[in-house]
């Protein structure tokens, strides 16, 4: 019915099925919908022959003003110039997405390239994670954020140590899932390189039995107590959390749109990256597709988030960041297609792998099997 009413007003025509006109504030809504659409392709202000050369020509330039001046009353329109064109706002912004996000339509080379990554047999879940993240960024043009549970029977693998200075060196810890955190640690003493790299060696030789390297007597005692100091904290961080695991992307994707081409802007953009707090809650708080649009907290930006699942259970969320003026259709569809893939090849790969999962606030004292602690 949208669709002929839609057609209706752009031609002008009579129509004989159905008989009777589109109601005022139909084709008001179609009125703001196009110029929406046109703002989000243009980035330009939008006058009534702008849009009555773009679909619209059915209606009259003076018809189309007296659509916009009552848009503009209901907060949907603004002029930033007496004699210019109107773009919307957030309110717009809002009721347009609010129609699009029962969207499906996603680009089949798109879909592939999303099964090709997403349904894979992979016991690295955290890179798995990762990499959905970066491949939804790529697609959209957009910065990614998202949450997931803390995977269990996940063990160090690898560890590298890196020098910071005379007195520090930092600890980069691999597990079996993916997953790359860091430890910094403090010795009395420097450390040469070499000297480094046979404490390195230590950590490799106690993680596996195998190749046990010569060390002095100093840096037998410097590799005991730094092997120690990083399991321990590597037990007790994945023992216990009250914080779900983020992980964010894409920054540098919101330079293409001229909305952050400040640095001011751009900042303002970023902040709810830089609160990590406020980002866990709004991921937390989605069950359902959502949509928001320059609140108090994303002020010029647009954010949309979807949850996802393991075996029907919601187990985190992942969102899109950009200004306003995004595609909302083609963005919809994209993350619900990200959402359930993700969801399908999780639950493969955690009933394939036998992997568990918590969630912040579940507590569990892991048996490292290999002898980590």
């Amino acid at each position: 019915m949208l669709k002929w009413m839609l057609d209706m007003v752009k031609s002008g025509q009579k129509q004989s099925t159905p008989a009777f006109k589109p109601h005022r504030k139909d084709r008001e809504r179609l009125v703001l919908h196009g110029l929406v659409e046109l703002y989000i392709n243009s980035g330009k202000p939008v006058g009534s022959q702008t849009l009555k050369e773009h679909g619209f020509e059915g209606l009259s330039s003076a018809t189309i003003r007296n659509y916009f001046s009552k848009l503009e009353k209901a907060g949907m329109l603004e002029q930033q110039h007496s004699s210019g064109g109107r773009i919307p706002t957030a309110r717009a912004f809002v009721a347009y997405a609010q129609s699009h996000q029962s969207a499906k339509s996603i680009s089949g080379s798109d879909l592939n390239l999303l099964k090709r990554t997403l349904l894979v047999e992979t016991k690295e879940t955290h890179r798995y994670m990762e990499q959905a993240a970066e491949l939804l960024s790529e697609l959209s043009g957009c910065a990614v954020f998202l949450s997931m549970p803390r995977f269990d029977q996940d063990f160090v693998i690898d560890v590298k140590l890196v020098e910071v200075d005379a007195s520090r060196c930092l600890a980069v810890l691999v597990t079996e899932f993916g997953l790359v955190h860091t430890e910094l640690l403090h010795t009395q003493k420097k450390l040469s390189n070499h000297a480094l790299k046979r404490v390195e060696a230590f950590f490799h030789y106690r993680m596996t039995g195998l190749d046990e390297p010569n060390l002095s007597e100093d840096e037998q005692e410097i590799a005991i107590r730094f092997y120690k100091e990083v399991m321990l904290r590597h037990v007790v961080k994945t023992a216990s959390f009250s914080h779900a695991d983020l992980y964010k992307t894409g920054f540098s994707k919101l330079l293409q749109y001229p909305e952050f081409n400040s640095s001011l802007a751009l900042a303002s953009g970023l902040s709810l990256f830089e609160d990590e707090h406020a980002l866990e809650k709004l991921l937390e708080s989605c069950n359902d597709l959502q949509c928001l649009i320059g609140d108090e907290t994303l002020k010029d930006c647009a954010s949309l988030i979807c949850p996802y699942s393991v075996q029907n259970r919601r187990v985190g969320a992942i969102g899109i960041l950009g200004p306003k003026r995004i595609p909302y259709p083609k963005l919809f569809a994209l993350l619900k297609a990200v959402s359930e893939l993700i969801s399908e090849g999780l639950t493969r790969n955690l009933y394939k792998f036998k992997i568990t999962f918590r969630q912040p606030g579940e507590s569990l004292l892991l048996e490292d099997k290999r002898g980590n602690t």
